[in-house]
């Protein structure tokens, strides 16, 4: 008679997981890749806290789904994360439990009833943006006689015209700028795809000066830190915030935001739409597979809707009454 086997430890999947699975066969970004440990990190530390098994000995069977449930409220209730983190988490644990599926035809069911654990509703606000103001007060900041203000002003101006990602603008190398009679550039984004996105002439201008005093290949990253490596994220985020506070005097409707490099970019695209540029473009010009992600920005620009309202007979207007004017509409009018 045949021993049921024990349910498979968590490690080595996990690793064939990340190793394998996400790497060779999905081919997933840095970014997803990243997002999808710290997943894991905050639930094995969760399981640890709560049950007392140390990660190295923990099994598939103590992911049970209503630990998953218990770390997702976790989630919302003591970390005070966003519905849509919690989302975001869950997505990764499914991915998961998918190739533990594959793996382990004992756990089947388990997997099932994971993958069987709903996305959570939520509600959608209106999506933020800086004004053309705003951000001509932020770009007014840098002090252009110093190495770090041309970094920064470079920095945020092309941030601004290209409405890339975070991601997309500090991974950038001067191979990916194509100087000419239209300068563009050719950047890397979410999901892998690529697109070509056009400069204006002030930030061609901007880009070329700040290449002279830019020595290495063209390889080497557009906007390094002062010590020579990748800008991160964290340190984009804090620059701007140290230009946000200088710029308040000159535009203080900047105190009553909380400006992020993503709220750039959906100037970016409000501006683009303001001006009368197609929202097809303006998917191309963002790097959105869906259309329907851009969409947001039409829901949020007030002045459209107004301009709408404007088209619009106001309620004590008496609308002219239409009269038929042949004896055969005149006969069915009478029916």
């Amino acid at each position: 008679m045949n021993r049921p086997s024990r349910p498979l430890l968590v490690g080595p999947l996990l690793q064939s997981f990340f190793s394998e699975h996400l790497c060779s066969h999905k081919d997933a970004s840095i970014q997803t890749i990243a997002s999808y440990r710290d997943t894991f990190r905050l639930l094995l530390s969760y399981v640890q806290q709560t049950a007392g098994i140390e990660p190295s000995a923990l099994r598939i069977n103590d992911l049970a789904v209503t630990v998953i449930l218990a770390f997702l409220a976790h989630l919302e209730q003591q970390r005070h994360n966003s519905v849509r983190s919690r989302n975001i988490r869950l997505a990764a644990i499914r991915s998961f439990f998918r190739l533990v599926a594959l793996r382990d035809p004992d756990s089947v069911g388990l997997a099932t009833q994971v993958l069987a654990i709903p996305i959570k509703r939520c509600d959608k606000p209106l999506v933020g943006y800086l004004t053309q103001p705003e951000m001509e007060a932020i770009l007014a900041v840098p002090d252009l006689s110093l190495w770090i203000g041309q970094r920064d002003h470079a920095l945020l101006l092309t941030m601004y015209n290209s409405g890339g990602r975070v991601s997309e603008i500090t991974g950038l190398s001067w191979q990916q700028v194509r100087f000419g009679t239209t300068t563009y550039l050719d950047l890397n984004g979410k999901g892998r795809k690529e697109r070509s996105v056009p400069l204006w002439p002030k930030t061609a201008k901007v880009l070329h000066q700040w290449r002279k005093r830019q020595p290495g290949s063209s390889a080497s990253t557009i906007f390094p830190s002062l010590r020579g490596n990748v800008l991160t994220r964290d340190g984009v985020n804090h620059l701007l915030r140290e230009i946000v506070q200088l710029a308040i005097p000159a535009c203080p409707s900047l105190a009553t935001k909380r400006v992020t490099p993503h709220l750039i970019r959906h100037g970016t695209a409000m501006h683009l739409l303001q001006s009368g540029v197609d929202i097809t473009v303006i998917a191309l010009w963002l790097g959105h597979e869906d259309v329907q992600t851009t969409h947001v920005y039409l829901q949020a620009d007030l002045a459209m809707k107004e301009r709408a309202l404007n088209k619009l007979a106001p309620p004590e207007t008496k609308v002219a009454r239409f009269k038929p004017c042949d004896e055969v509409l005149a006969f069915l009018a009478s029916l």
